[in-house]
């Protein structure tokens, strides 16, 4: 037996466990999402009727990133968040070691559009772009008010870990930029006085991480790096001039203003946006990823030769760009 009868013989034993004998797979597919991890999507006919369902797990069924939660951390999560009334999907069953499908779990399938350039452009989605920027914040603060004690182990970021991680990965990858050196030196004189309370954070919440209908915002995706931190770390993250796909003038997602979404943010929380601390992180965010992508460059390099690490690696430049247009505006009025 093939690696893909074996995998598609372990699933269809898996949903027969779970949805009862005589359920059945149909329609089975790779999609193309999903940076790190596999994505399959299929429909099962129950006695009840068809569910159309996502399979979500890690290639051959090890963890990839250091950083990363773990597929049962993520499914508990995502389920956590469901509670508060967050747009997630429903998730319906977790692998367990016997079913041999490595660790990954089961959720529904939401129709709609992830894909940036669409969402942003497509006359069919001109309705949600307007509503969207709120709809992240409000969604961003259902997440935050998941209870820490009942989220389980969780990795705990601080700002200084966050500095220090930060650094860490520069100095491991290339040599010595002076926009870099700059950002960092902004950073630690414009850090917060304190540490806010730790929260629930998604940590990747963004544009081409969310499924977006003609109405909005329908689901939040990708969970691999929540972690414990501070909360205004998700609404800087989302308005990263890279998560704007060319619309750089509506810094929230390449949607909306900043306000709208500090706006979606309070209606749910009750708690007004620091300001400052927000725009630490957003600074804080477009330094990161571009450190990231620079470590791409640097693994291509190595030998690493895909093309994602290629087309990854080379926006290092760009984001050195957007921490100049923020830290150094002509004029004195940031661009970005």
């Amino acid at each position: 037996m093939s690696a893909d009868e074996t995998f598609v013989a372990a699933l269809s034993a898996s949903v027969s466990r779970r949805f009862g004998p005589g359920a059945r797979v149909e329609g089975l597919q790779r999609l193309s999402g999903g940076a790190s991890q596999e994505l399959w999507a299929f429909d099962v006919e129950t006695p009840d009727g068809w569910r159309e369902l996502i399979l979500r797990r890690n290639p051959g069924g090890t963890v990839k990133r250091e950083n990363a939660a773990g597929m049962e951390t993520e499914a508990r999560l995502i389920e956590l968040a469901r509670a508060t009334g967050a747009p997630v999907p429903e998730v319906v069953h977790v692998f367990a070691p016997e079913e041999a499908l490595g660790s990954g779990f089961l959720m529904t399938r939401i129709p709609g559009e992830t894909l940036a350039r669409r969402i942003l452009r497509d006359p069919e989605y001109a309705e949600a772009r307007p509503r969207l920027a709120w709809q992240m914040g409000a969604a961003a603060a259902r997440i935050h008010q998941i209870d820490p004690a009942s989220a389980g182990p969780l990795r705990v970021s601080t700002i200084e870990s966050s500095l220090d991680g930060a650094y860490a990965l520069y100095r491991a990858n290339g040599g010595r930029r002076p926009v870099v050196e700059w950002a960092f030196r902004w950073l630690r004189e414009n850090r917060p006085a304190r540490e806010a309370e730790p929260k629930v954070v998604h940590g990747d919440m963004r544009t081409g991480n969310i499924i977006v209908g003609p109405e909005g915002l329908r689901a939040v995706l990708d969970w691999e790096v929540v972690h414990l931190g501070d909360p205004l770390y998700d609404l800087g993250w989302i308005c990263t001039p890279s998560w704007r796909f060319g619309e750089i003038d509506r810094p929230a997602g390449g949607f909306g203003a900043r306000e709208e979404l500090w706006a979606g943010y309070e209606s749910v929380s009750g708690q007004p946006v620091d300001r400052d601390r927000a725009r630490f992180w957003e600074v804080m965010s477009t330094l990161r990823w571009g450190l990231s992508c620079a470590m791409m460059a640097c693994e291509f390099q190595a030998g690493e030769r895909s093309v994602e690490k290629a087309a990854i690696g080379r926006r290092a430049s760009e984001t050195e760009i957007d921490l100049l247009s923020m830290l150094a505006p002509p004029g004195g009025r940031p661009l970005v």
